[in-house]
């Protein structure tokens, strides 16, 4: 690599949130509003999130690809705090535990062959929380 010698003029968004991202989706599936979007291990593209996905994060609206892989993008909220409901939280105790999803609307605290998405940040009663997540591409490294 060699570093710069002259100024080099770059592209960049502009008027884009950085919590919000555009991701091109599988062939043939609905990715709905509200749901945790995980990465295809076969293809790379968003899909409604299978345990053991990368975690991309909650689709922002509906979307329908009736075409070919990538012809449709999901926009995904890659960070913030979710109301949800997680099976194994019951308690104030419970601040700081891992949650994980195993599907697009489960989320439990067992880990097993789930995808990590984020931890209890507040508890509001039975096993509904507040859950800070982050996308997987979007965490400190």
């Amino acid at each position: 690599m060699t570093t710069l010698s002259a100024a080099k003029n770059r592209v960049y968004e502009v008027n884009v949130d950085p919590l919000l991202n555009d991701v091109p989706m599988i062939a043939s599936d609905t990715i709905y509003a509200g749901a945790a979007v995980g990465e295809s291990s076969s293809t790379g593209n968003a899909r409604p999130l299978v345990a053991g996905d990368t975690f991309l994060g909650f689709a922002v609206a509906t979307v329908t690809n009736t075409s070919t892989i990538g012809d449709y993008t999901v926009r995904v909220r890659q960070r913030g705090v979710v109301k949800l409901d997680v099976t194994g939280i019951s308690a104030d105790d419970d601040l700081g535990t891992a949650v994980y999803a195993s599907d697009d609307d489960t989320f439990t605290t067992t880990s097993s062959s789930n995808t990590q998405i984020g931890k209890v940040v507040r508890w509001i009663s039975g096993t509904t929380c507040m859950v800070y997540f982050e996308a997987a591409n979007v965490r400190s490294i």
